[in-house]
Formats: structure tokens, sequence, C-alpha cells
């Protein structure tokens, strides 16, 4: 299970987070808004669901005949599905508590991830929303436990509760594993930043600690593969196969948040004015191929379409330009393939964090930049804001 925010968060196997660029596509099928979060579920959940029954199954077989072991096997599925979203629905609605805005919580293959807009602004914060998860877990299979001693249940019962209680604490304690992406990784990196003052060192010792667990769960469900397998080793098989899956997942994350935070390095080197492209103004009636031929004249990478005294009224996508072919574009105007610049105009004086926010709120591919007294400075490409973190 795990939760994300915005460029330096992680998660665990219910969670990830990356850089955060405008709203991205809807990651599955919206189930509801619970306490006003959307839940989604991904359609590789339903694969998940399909094996989860029919592995299932063979146990229920002993107690409920069949068809309807598949239809216990199938709750079964559900209900551990539900101790996913109640955990990353804890992570959310303490992320909220905090006044923290909560995009989204999505059940997927590996479990379920949360996305926080913002991190949390202190480590305090941050340990109580990454341990809010596996803390529900454990109550959860706690009580399973009195559930299973003090109640008088069927045979099925118990095989439910039985099994709930073992995937909780399974869940709980395995989230509490001490690395990026998993919120016991975020439990480091909050004790470090409360130790040192510096988020971004218990972040980067959260993400190697996380590689390191990434490496032992593979050991592990090999050493299972080898040693813990029965007459034909099918299940121990399975188990390095899922071990291999998730070991790549926390991986992958761990990578994830350590890059992330030399990105974040980077973020206070940005001006709008270094990464600008020289612009060339044109009315909107300039055929294209003369407005392209200006703009090679000018040594400019973008053209901007201008009224008579030069005031910027829209911009030409690059995109479009390269899509039209060099035969059609005496007949095109360079008006045809702009749009307008009220929304996508910023100051040229834009740096770093406030640069990164201003693009987030209006996603483009590219935006108008103007000096205070509102002359065209350039255009900046979001391609040239990528290229100025490549190589990290």
């Amino acid at each position: 299970m795990t939760h994300s925010a915005p460029p330096t968060q992680g998660k665990t196997p219910e969670g990830q987070q990356g850089p955060d660029r405008g709203p991205a596509a809807r990651p599955g099928l919206l189930m509801g808004r619970p306490f006003g979060v959307p839940v989604y579920v991904s359609p590789s959940w339903f694969l998940v669901a399909v094996l989860v029954t029919v592995m299932f199954e063979g146990q229920v077989h002993d107690v409920v005949e069949r068809p309807l072991s598949y239809l216990v096997a199938f709750a079964y599925a559900l209900l551990l599905y539900g101790s996913v979203f109640v955990h990353e629905l804890s992570h959310a609605v303490t992320a909220r508590a905090f006044r923290l805005p909560v995009r989204s919580v999505t059940l997927h293959v590996l479990g379920g991830e949360t996305s926080i807009e913002r991190e949390a602004p202190t480590p305090g914060r941050e340990f109580l929303i990454a341990f809010a998860g596996p803390l529900v877990n454990l109550v959860l299979a706690g009580a399973g436990l009195l559930a299973h001693a003090l109640l008088p249940l069927p045979d099925v019962a118990v095989l439910l509760v039985d099994a709930l209680t073992f995937a909780n604490l399974l869940v709980g304690v395995f989230n509490l594993l001490p690395g990026l992406p998993l919120d016991g990784g975020r439990l480091v990196r909050a004790a470090v930043w409360k130790a040192t003052g510096r988020s971004r060192t218990g972040a980067i010792i959260a993400g190697w600690v996380g590689r390191g667990v990434a490496i032992a769960t593979l050991v592990g469900g090999a050493l299972l593969a080898t040693y813990g397998t029965g007459a034909d080793g099918g299940i121990g098989w399975l188990a390095l196969l899922w071990s291999a899956l998730v070991a790549s997942f926390i991986w992958v994350g761990a990578t994830q948040s350590i890059r992330a935070e030399y990105v974040r390095d980077r973020i206070p080197l940005l001006s709008a004015r270094r990464l600008a492209r020289r612009a060339t103004l044109v009315t909107a009636d300039t055929p294209l191929a003369e407005a392209v031929r200006r703009a090679r004249d000018d040594h400019a990478g973008a053209i901007v379409i201008a009224d008579h005294d030069g005031r910027p009224l829209g911009l030409v996508s690059e995109k479009a330009v390269t899509a039209t072919p060099e035969h059609r574009r005496p007949w095109v105007t360079a008006g045809d393939l702009s749009r307008g610049a009220d929304d996508l105009t910023l100051p040229a004086d834009l740096t770093g964090e406030d640069l990164m926010d201003a693009l987030r709120r209006a996603p483009a591919s590219e935006y108008l930049l103007v000096e205070p007294d509102g002359r065209v400075y350039g255009v900046l490409a979001t391609a040239d804001v990528d290229r100025a973190f490549a190589g990290i």
C-alpha cells in the first residue's frame, strides 16, 4: 500500500508518485467519492480478483460445495481489496485532516495508491499519514483474531475471517518494512527528517533502504522457490514470480524517490528567461510558409500571432507546424494553427517553484512569456523544461 505526493513522494505496493504536471488521465473506473476523495479501480484489479478467486476456491471447497465455493472465494477477493481500500482511505483521511489536498485513491494489481498533491509540511505529519495505513491493517488483523476466539462462527465464516486476518497482518507488516516506496520508508524519511532537519536527506536514505528491501524480497522469493516447495514445486515458483514483481515495484519506486530529490535540487535553478525560445511575431493572416521563413531568418524557435501594434494574440503550435506538409504551408495561415494566448501567458521573470506551479496550473506544450510592460519576451516550451532535467 502506498501514498504519493509531488516531486518527492513515494509509496508501497499500493501507491506511487512522481513529478506532477497537471491533471492526468483517469487511472481506472470511478467507484465513488467517500469523504470527497475519488476512488478508482484499475482494470488490472479484475485480473487479480480472478486469480485470488481461483486460488482460494480450493480451500473453500473443503467446507462449501461447488459452485457456491466460487462465490465465497470471490467474496474473499472483494473483502481482501476492501482491506486495501481502507488502508489507502486512511492515508487520504489523515492527509485531509492536515489540510493536504488528496487527488485520488486507486486500487490496482499490487494493492493501491493514494495520490496526495502536496507533501506534509512537518516530519510529524508525514509520520502520521504514513503510519495510518498499516495501523488500520493491524487493527483489522486484531479484530479478526478476537472474532475467531470469541464468536461462534460457521466453518465458512471461520475460513474467511482467518484468511482476512492473515492478509491484513501480512499487509500491515510488509508495509512497515523500512524503505521507500513502502509506508515504512516514509516513516524512516520522517525520522531522519526530524533528526537532521532535512527532508531531502530522509528521502534519499529511505530510498536506498528501499532498494535493499527490493533485493531482500527477490532473494526471499528465490529461497522459497528453492527450499520451500512441495513435490511439484508450483507454489514455490509462483512465489518467486510474485516476489520478482513486488521487488521490481519497490526498486522502481525507491529509485524514483531518490531521483525526485535530485530533480528538486534543480528546480531553484530553473529560469523562464534562460529556457525561453526567441519568438517571431506575425499577423494571423500571414501564410505559414512565410511565417516559418521569417522564424528561420530570425533564428527563432517559435511563432507568435500579434496584431499590427505588436500585441500578442496567440501561439502557433510547433506540433501543428511540423505536421503540416511543406506543399500546403503557402495555403495555410499562421492563425489557422494558433490558439489564444490569454490562458498561456506567463511573466518572463518566473523562476524555480513559482515557474513549476505556473506550469502545473495550466498544462500546455508552449507558453508565451511577456515582460512587465506586456512586450513579448519569447516562448517557453514544456519540452525544454523537461530537457532541463535530463541526465538526472
